[in-house]
């Protein structure tokens, strides 16, 4: 059995641009990937916390501060939007007690303030 549990998360990132005719995916800064533990070519579910959206798609890396959404999804989310960028992972009941999710808060232009590293409690 797998349980799916979050892997890491970009919180309150800022949607810096939309391009409507790339070819999907989203445009993650590597700096905050690097902190998210986040990989090129990853799933990731963004929710759009400004209008409610919510759609998955792929990590691509790219410029420093850059959170561009691309593709279809460009209709869902805007510049200026402040979105979570979530990974999930797979794990066995016995991974679940070692397991550690990395959640990377977002300042002003997409500044890293602070890294949090939760561990899961059991019931």
């Amino acid at each position: 059995m797998q349980l799916t549990f979050l892997k890491s998360k970009l919180h309150r990132a800022t949607v810096t641009s939309a391009d409507l005719n790339y070819e999907g995916s989203i445009s993650l800064d590597r700096a905050m990937c690097r902190e998210a533990g986040l990989r090129e070519f990853e799933q990731v579910d963004v929710y759009d916390i400004t209008n409610g959206a919510r759609f998955t798609t792929y990590v691509i890396y790219g410029e420093p501060g850059q959170v561009q959404i691309n593709g279809a999804a460009a209709r869902l989310a805007q510049p200026g939007d402040k979105v979570i960028v979530a990974a999930y992972v797979g794990l066995s009941p016995e991974e679940v007690a070692h397991h550690a999710p990395r959640v990377v808060l977002l300042g002003e232009k997409n500044s890293i303030q602070s890294v949090l590293v939760k561990s899961i409690k059991t019931p």
